[in-house]
Parts: C-alpha cells; sequence; structure tokens
C-alpha cells in the first residue's frame, strides 16, 4: 500500500462526526425516498425546469480493465458501446470519438468513457488523460436540453452547437439505440472538465431492468465533489451554469439542484476524507457520494474485489481503483450521511 493510500485511510477513518445508525434498505426499485433529502426529487429524469445530477464519467486508456475494475467493486457493468453522431444529410453515423461502459443505478449512472477515433471529442479525452486518469465529466439532466442550451449562452458562456448523440445498446429482444440531446460549452468554459447538460430521449432503453441490480447494493448517484483553487469564483461559475443558488457550507460551496449536488472544496477540506489532487493539481473531480443499500454489504464486496476502504460509522470511502483513476466512492444509505451533507 503507498504512503498516499496509508495517510487517505487513516484520516477516512478518524472522522468522528458520524454515528452510527440502522442501515435503510429500498424495499423495490421505487423505494427511494430515503436516498435523498427532503426536498429533493425522487424520480429517475426531470421535469419541467428541473436539473439534476445524471451521471458523472471516469476517462480511462483501458476500457476492458476499467470494466472489471467495476465489477470488482461490485457494480455490474453494461458491454462496451462505441457513441456516433446521426448524419445530417442522411448517411452512416458518424463516430464521436469516444465508446463507454456505464453502472446503470435505480438514480443516475456511473460512465467509463475511452477513445474510439481521432476527432476533436477523442482528443479532449487524450488531453484530459495527460492531466490525470479518473473522472473528469459530470453531466446533469434537464427535460428540455435546447431550452438549457439558449439559456447557457444568455448567461455568458460560449457554447457548441447542440448535438444529436446516439450509441448501440443490446436489449433483451435485441439490439436498440441510446439517443440523447446534449448541451456542451466551449473548452476552458468550465475548467473542471467537460460539464455539460443533456436530455434523455430513451430512458427504457438506457436503465434497462436487467442492469440496475449490483452485488454491492448500489442506487443512486448522489453528489460529486470538486477540489478548486478557488471556490468562490467557481461557485459562480457553477451557479450559472446550472441556474441553482450557491450555498455556503463548511466544506466550501455547494450547488444545490432538484436531484444531488455539486460540491466545491478547498483542498484542506477535501483532505479530511478524501485523496488530495494528483500531481497535475487543480482543479480536480475528487470523487461522488453513491447510495447503496447497505454499507456491510457494499463494503464486502470492496474487500471480495481486493480493494481497500475505510469506514466510520455511516460512511465508507473507497480510493478507485487504479483501472478508474485517482479519486474515491463514498459510499452512503442516505444522502445526509455524506460528510459535506452532514
Amino acid at each position: 500500500m503507498t504512503l498516499k493510500r496509508r495517510t487517505f485511510l487513516k484520516h477516512a477513518a478518524a472522522i468522528g462526526a458520524l454515528a452510527m445508525s440502522k442501515p435503510a434498505v429500498a424495499e423495490s426499485a421505487s423505494d427511494m425516498t430515503h436516498v435523498f433529502g427532503a426536498a429533493e426529487t425522487d424520480r429517475q429524469l426531470p421535469a419541467g425546469d428541473e436539473i439534476f445530477l445524471d451521471h458523472v464519467g471516469h476517462f480511462v486508456r483501458e476500457p476492458e480493465a476499467a470494466s472489471r475494475a467495476l465489477q470488482r467493486a461490485g457494480f455490474a457493468p453494461t458491454p462496451i458501446s462505441v457513441q456516433v453522431n446521426p448524419d445530417p444529410g442522411g448517411g452512416a453515423p458518424r463516430p464521436t470519438g469516444t465508446g463507454n461502459v456505464t453502472a446503470m443505478l435505480r438514480r443516475g449512472y456511473l460512465e467509463i468513457l475511452f477513445k474510439t477515433a481521432d476527432t476533436p471529442l477523442g482528443r479532449e479525452l487524450d488531453e484530459a488523460l495527460q492531466r490525470y486518469a479518473g473522472v473528469h465529466l459530470a453531466a446533469f439532466a434537464v427535460a428540455d436540453a435546447a431550452k438549457a442550451h439558449a439559456r447557457l449562452a444568455e448567461a455568458g458562456f460560449k457554447t457548441r452547437p447542440l448535438v444529436q448523440m446516439e450509441r448501440p445498446v443490446a436489449t433483451e429482444s435485441g439490439t436498440g439505440t441510446a439517443a440523447f440531446t446534449v448541451a456542451r460549452v466551449e473548452p476552458g468554459a468550465m475548467a473542471e472538465g467537460r460539464i455539460q447538460i443533456l436530455t434523455h430521449r430513451t430512458e427504457d432503453t438506457v436503465w434497462q431492468k436487467r442492469w440496475l441490480g449490483h452485488p454491492n447494493g448500489a442506487l443512486a448517484l448522489v453528489d460529486i465533489v470538486i477540489a478548486v483553487a478557488d471556490v468562490d469564483e467557481a461557485a459562480r461559475r457553477f451557479a450559472r451554469f446550472t441556474d441553482r443558488p450557491a450555498v455556503a457550507n463548511r466544506w466550501g460551496q455547494a450547488i444545490m439542484l432538484e436531484r444531488g449536488r455539486v460540491q466545491l472544496a478547498t483542498t484542506d477540506a477535501l483532505g479530511v476524507v478524501l485523496p488530495g489532487p494528483p500531481k497535475s493539481g487543480l482543479p480536480f473531480m475528487a470523487g461522488y457520494g453513491v447510495a447503496v443499500g447497505s454499507l456491510d454489504t457494499a463494503q464486502a464486496k470492496l474487500r471480495a474485489g481486493g480493494l481497500e476502504s475505510a469506514r466510520r460509522g455511516r460512511l465508507v470511502v473507497a480510493p478507485f481503483p487504479a483501472e478508474l483513476g485517482d479519486g474515491a466512492w463514498c459510499f452512503v444509505e442516505t444522502a445526509a450521511h455524506l460528510p459535506w451533507r452532514a
């Protein structure tokens, strides 16, 4: 075990503010009310003007190894898929330059992205990997991506054209299509990574019931934590990007959405629970919260997969396996048990 990881586990085990509690276990696929806060929406996709934290994305070099790492952590990843954009002229679909593997949750999902072609998107992934392997993407779901795209431009962001993205998806009856409308800003507009807004057009294809059960009991993506050099400046940008206010807390500032949060933190606050920034420095998407049915089950699966973890009360923190890059999972049974929400 490296010194960095020993220090991280020691710090995680020393968290004293989290008391023990009885596990909260979902009774059915629709029984998710215990996971999120009272003001949050328990629904897969947003309606009206709601905005959710939809998924996070690890940028990796070896998709097969990353998929196996997810399995070792107790997730049930989907098969590898290559993403394409439809040809407006009616020709063959055009490769976006990336492919993915996902771990679909009852609320939200985790994504593994890798390069498939030398396109602008593929080259962006390469450039991000030169900084560090790990989480570089945070995607927010809305009901109308075109409306969000116009709002971003009005808010002063330099936007890219709205994109209609697709990827083939194996279904129980054959091959289907997962379709999305994606609103993106120009590279550098959000220095923390690929920060985007999307609308899902094929919910049933994306969230197939057969992929929603995980051996580690994973239920939902809750929050993402990003370490930044200037919390106030980043908070102002994220507030404009999401059209939601930033609220100060002991970790820094949080953008509270209708489902999920973005927690912006200093490295000092981050170091209490999560590993510090990589050698490439800040900004750094340091980790994210995953709600599980039982911490005991989640930690047992981590041990069975040969992965490190530290438990203190109602939180289990586990560094990502090397195949998934730098950062860590924060497993909880209820969002309120995340240390930045406590």
